[in-house]
């Protein structure tokens, strides 16, 4: 479906140019291996605080207003956002605004200022994120979900810190941290759309050329250990319960990802999804329910989430447990999974529309260091999933041992371990 071009420049930043003929739009995405599982307790937040900073001034654009106005007067769009295991900054703007777009994209990642003053004035806006994120259960359960998995260590902490912590970090924190890990190998830049890549490569080079090579401060190691179910109940005055249930899996280097992400969307992807129709269509006890697998560079998980009625809780519980046992103790049945390896490669190719979701497409991909896949061969490898490789895996990960649940709701001194059994 798509060509693409890989670059390593002359100091190891990587580059991926994803041309689109005929679209009328550019995207530039900048991701950096620089995540919350890059930090220790102490700095716990700042790789999300540091995106933010970014934005308050550069040494060519001193002030927010600066930004962001530049950017609104080209009709872009524009934003960031920070994850375990990455930072990636992304413009979405017009073909022919494409230098300019390259000129403060590249700005804003090299050259921030970390005025004290913003700094202190952004303090108050994450804290303010973190306390709508508190106060929004079916945001804060997956949160809860991962402390339960992987407890204190950087894959059980939330991406958005905690407050005291955001309260006391400093200038020299940003800086020091930036300088470690903000370097030009563990960088990647991704321009797709409707570009002229005639000239691209020198251009990005020269608006990049400020970016150091140097050796990337590392994560710690993800450590797992698990011999029997595991729940953690959070009490909440609520007017519905919201729950995470779900299995440690394994990593995104893994091969039986394809046949995990064929079952996660038999299991609860779309409206004719095993658990929709159970939870929400026959027993009625749900708005939203949903499954998936999320995969990372060392760890794994396959879950499902739900807000559900209080008092279905229990069977709501008992009947997603149902649904997982189902793949372990029987074979997916040839309709079916035809039907799911069409749903996920149908919305793949409709989701890669637009030139912003082609760049996150192709540069998640390379900063996490996975071979590239072009969505063609994406498709290939999930056409090529068989129930037997579905169902393997289900008996290789839906055991007791690897069991997690998750609530929050009006439960106080409540325990569902005599249910929690596959």
């Amino acid at each position: 479906m798509q060509d693409f071009r890989r670059i390593i420049l002359d100091n190891g930043l990587r580059l991926i140019l994803v041309p689109q003929p005929g679209n009328l739009a550019a995207t530039v995405a900048v991701a950096v291996e620089a995540g919350s599982k890059y930090e220790t307790k102490e700095i716990n937040g700042l790789s999300h605080f540091l995106e933010h900073t970014c934005f308050k001034g550069t040494t060519k654009r001193p002030r927010a207003i600066d930004i962001s106005s530049e950017l609104d007067g080209m009709g872009a769009n524009y934003n960031a956002f920070t994850s375990q295991e990455m930072t990636a900054y992304h413009v979405k703007a017009r073909k022919e605004s494409l230098e300019k777009v390259l000129d403060v994209i590249a700005d804003v990642y090299l050259n921030p200022v970390f005025d004290p003053k913003e700094i202190d004035k952004e303090r108050g806006v994450i804290t303010e994120e973190i306390n709508m994120i508190e106060d929004t259960p079916q945001r804060r359960i997956h949160d809860f979900f991962m402390e339960l998995v992987y407890g204190d260590q950087p894959a059980g902490w939330d991406v958005a810190g905690r407050k005291e912590v955001i309260a006391r970090l400093t200038r020299e924190d940003l800086m020091k941290y930036r300088s470690e890990h903000y370097i030009a190998p563990a960088t990647t830049v991704v321009v797709s759309g409707g570009f002229d890549e005639k000239g691209i490569e020198k251009k990005i080079a020269g608006y990049f050329s400020g970016l150091k090579d140097g050796k990337k401060s590392g994560k710690v190691p993800v450590h797992e250990s698990q011999d029997k179910p595991a729940e953690l109940i959070k009490t909440k005055d609520s007017d519905q319960t919201h729950l995470v249930m779900g299995f440690r899996a394994f990593s995104l280097f893994d091969k039986r990802r394809f046949a995990l992400e064929v079952l996660a969307d038999i299991l609860g992807s779309g409206f004719s999804s095993r658990l929709w129709q159970k939870i929400r269509e026959e027993m009625g006890a749900a708005y939203y329910v949903r499954a998936s697998a999320d995969l990372y560079s060392d760890h794994g998980l396959i879950e499902m989430w739900a807000g559900v009625d209080h008092k279905k809780l229990e069977d709501v519980i008992k009947a997603s447990l149902e649904g997982f046992a189902r793949f372990r103790d029987e074979k997916v049945g040839e309709a079916e999974l035809e039907r799911a390896k069409e749903h996920l490669v149908g919305n793949l190719f409709l989701s890669l529309e637009t030139s912003d979701e082609l760049a996150f497409y192709y540069g998640l991909q390379e900063i996490q260091n996975l071979p590239i896949l072009t969505p063609d061969a994406l498709a290939k490898e999930i056409k090529a999933v068989s129930a037997e490789d579905i169902q393997s895996v289900a008996r290789d990960l839906f055991r007791n041992e690897g069991l997690n649940f998750a609530v929050i709701g009006p439960f106080k001194e409540k325990s569902f371990s005599d249910i929690l059994k596959i």
